[in-house]
């Protein structure tokens, strides 16, 4: 009766009233089967190891670490590169594991069981540190002989420690190896762009952009030095010019006083000299050298002019001509000319050297914007492998520095905390475990049995039972009657506790 209704409180007492000699039967019984289990299953045992991730002792920002991939990475390549078969393997012949199914069972299967043995746990970092930085992790090891998980346990922590070390140094060694590589690589191609610019500024030595400005002021002195060449010239070829016209009226004087010249053509000489004088005067002062020897001429004249009249006056008829010597002042007349000759000449091929220097200097400046174009090009291609060498030499020089760091333990280490220790209990199976388990068990199955019997129960044991049968209401209720009989009891066990009378 007790699927047809809802079972109260009191309900679900009397059914464990009535049922209570099964549950507890029953968990007795589960509870003897989980102890005998404990008893009978192969025992286990645990051996654990701490191992914590301790930082480098020299800050990251002094000497920049070579390997840049967090801790949980790199405990997970160690995990799967130990717990490979190559790596199992060697423990198993180490320890002798497996003695007795080494010829019957592949070895993939040994390291497999060996691979489940082990189990690599990290532990989680606080919330207020960083995610990448990895605090530590343990190692555990369970097996059926204590001793033996033990040295499994302590061969599998060296084993992470040894491969810690290996990886770092080798990674380390390996990025300087490569970066000196790219050094040399580098180095080489600096010390073409260096060689090509080298060429560059030898082939267009004077034309390069920084000295544009040293051309500029250069062209400007050697303007003025033309124009005051040019000054100088024109300045010697017109005291030439006087000098030959002063020598020329000289030889006529001193030629017509050879020759007995006549007052006449002397007073011609005497006016060109005048003239010529008054020229002078109006360019230079009278304490020029050209001016008074202009006016000695004057006064030779005058005195040939007045010994041309007393011999014109004498009883001589005929004065034979007398061969002598050129006068002085026709001889320095004619050193004179000489020497201008010679300003005239040096004047000249200066003139012409700063010409051609001044077109030089005007190449110069006129090819500069296309030489300062291949030169910022070639430049800025230095600029950059100076850069990218700089850049890698520095990079090899931290690659080293880090290397020596790893070398001397001042690095990322891997540290014991917690050596392996010896399991002296075993952790599976516990006993505890087991017959509480059991126990639950029983119980669990008691209840499900009493429940299973009470849903197939079709007794009336109370009135709601009569009255949701019937569909009639109770009038009165016949207590039982206990007897001593055996027909009572066998009556009372089939009617049930009470008997619901109806009207």
């Amino acid at each position: 009766m007790a699927a047809q209704r809802e079972l109260t409180l009191q309900d679900y007492v009397s059914i464990l009233r009535r049922r209570c000699v099964l549950i507890a039967t029953l968990a007795i019984i589960g509870t003897g089967a989980g102890f005998l289990a404990s008893r009978v299953l192969p025992k286990r045992f645990t051996s654990q190891t701490l191992v914590l991730v301790q930082q480098p002792s020299v800050p990251s920002d002094l000497v920049k670490p070579v390997i840049s991939d967090n801790s949980n990475q790199r405990l997970a390549a160690m995990q799967q590169q130990i717990l490979s078969r190559s790596g199992l393997e060697p423990v198993i012949r180490e320890f002798g594991l497996y003695n007795e199914d080494v010829d019957r069972v592949p070895t993939d299967i040994l390291v497999e069981r060996l691979r489940n043995a082990i189990t690599i746990t990290p532990i989680q970092p606080m919330a207020e540190t960083r995610a990448e930085n990895l605090p530590g992790f343990t190692i555990a090891v369970v097996f059926h002989d204590p001793h033996l998980a033990q040295q499994i346990c302590a061969r599998i922590t060296s084993m992470f420690l040894e491969e810690h070390v290996q990886q770092r140094q080798d990674q380390g060694n390996q990025t300087t190896q490569f970066l000196t590589g790219q050094l040399q690589d580098a180095k080489e191609k600096l010390d073409q762009q260096d060689a090509r610019l080298a060429a560059f500024k030898r082939r267009y030595l004077g034309s390069l952009p920084d000295e544009e400005q040293t051309n500029l002021n250069l062209l400007a002195g050697l303007t003025s030095q033309l124009e005051a060449s040019t000054q100088a010239l024109g300045r010697a070829q017109q005291d030439k010019s006087f000098a030959e016209s002063v020598l020329s009226q000289q030889l006529a004087v001193w030629q017509a006083s050879q020759v007995g010249q006549n007052p006449e053509s002397l007073e011609q000489q005497l006016g060109a000299l005048q003239a010529q004088l008054v020229t002078l005067q109006s360019k230079y002062t009278s304490d020029h050298p050209d001016v008074i020897k202009l006016k000695n001429d004057i006064v030779t004249v005058k005195q040939h002019i007045d010994q041309a009249e007393q011999q014109k006056k004498s009883a001589s008829a005929e004065n034979p001509a007398k061969i002598s010597t050129e006068p002085s002042q026709i001889q320095q007349l004619r050193a004179q000319i000489h020497q201008y000759d010679q300003v005239i000449k040096e004047r000249t091929t200066q003139q012409e050297n700063i010409q051609k220097q001044i077109g030089l200097y005007q190449a110069r400046v006129q090819s500069s914007p296309a030489v300062e174009q291949e030169y910022k090009e070639l430049t800025r291609d230095y600029q950059t492998a100076l850069d990218f060498y700089n850049d890698l030499l520095k990079k090899r020089d931290q690659s080293a520095m880090a290397n020596d760091l790893e070398r001397s333990q001042q690095g990322e280490q891997f540290r014991v905390l917690d050596p392996a220790n010896f399991p002296s209990a075993p952790s599976f199976p516990k006993i505890r475990f087991f017959v509480g388990g059991g126990f639950a068990g029983g119980l669990a199955l008691g209840l499900g049995l009493s429940l299973l019997l009470e849903i197939q129960d079709t007794s009336l044991r109370s009135e709601r039972d009569v009255e949701l049968t019937l569909r009639l209401p109770v009038l009165a209720l016949i207590p039982v009657l206990e007897s001593n009989s055996k027909d009572a009891k066998t009556q009372n066990s089939i009617f049930g506790s009470a008997r619901s009378t109806t009207g």
